[in-house]
């Protein structure tokens, strides 16, 4: 499905990220790594670059130097439950769209204009199925995902003509040991599995989904 292709990951140290560079590398894709920090040991045979993604400029430097590329995944991110919309929630509303909003703004101004130089290509956004609807206490999240969603839809409308394709998924809680630790009482049989998350993360970047512009696509499990 992606045999050939060379795709960005943000986030890539994420339980996300990792499922993402696993299914990249058994579609026979080339994986291209981007987190704030790598251990040493973390898939150090593939081209990594650290970098604070809520920085405009160094992200403008990072990516512009990484060369060709087909296809971009917008991982990196983040979540936290807020406070009320009425109370003072500075600290979670900045947080919250500079970890989920900026930076997927920073990467697409820079990779954005690289792929349609190229002629084409993808970009995989990640919002959030919670953020189709309001959620108490989770004011600031949602609305960071909102945004990204609307970016999303956004974008496509601009450079679909170009040859590039815009799509976002949405999933319900991912199953990662930090939401098992955070929520140890849940039944996780009913989150998403990151595996098969990056899998439709592989299929939106691939040609199979070449007609494919502007989705929300919702990613829940079965149970």
């Amino acid at each position: 499905m992606l045999e050939g292709k060379s795709v960005v990951i943000t986030g890539a140290t994420g339980s996300l990220g990792r499922a993402a560079i696993e299914a990249v590398l058994l579609e026979r894709g080339e994986p291209i790594l981007i987190s704030r920090q790598f251990a040493d040991d973390f898939y150090s045979d593939l081209p990594r670059y650290e970098i604070d993604l809520t920085e405009h400029d160094a992200t403008q430097a990072v990516i512009s130097r990484i060369g060709d590329f087909d296809a971009v995944f917008n991982i990196a991110g983040g979540f936290a439950m807020g406070k009320k919309v009425y109370d003072d929630d500075r600290d979670d509303w900045s947080s919250m769209f500079a970890l989920n909003t900026e930076t997927m703004r920073n990467v697409a101004k820079v990779a954005i204009p690289l792929l349609i130089q190229r002629g084409g290509g993808a970009m995989v956004n990640v919002g959030a199925y919670a953020a189709q609807s309001g959620k108490a206490d989770m004011g600031a999240y949602v609305a960071s995902k909102a945004a990204v969603m609307r970016l999303t839809e956004t974008l496509s409308e601009e450079v679909r003509e170009h040859g590039v394709n815009v799509n976002a998924v949405l999933p319900t809680i991912i199953d990662t040991p930090a939401n098992r630790n955070g929520m140890p009482d849940a039944d996780p049989k009913s989150w998403v599995d990151p595996t098969r998350l990056a899998q439709v993360m592989c299929f939106l970047a691939s040609d199979a989904a070449q007609d494919i512009h502007g989705a929300l696509l919702p990613v829940r499990a079965l149970s």
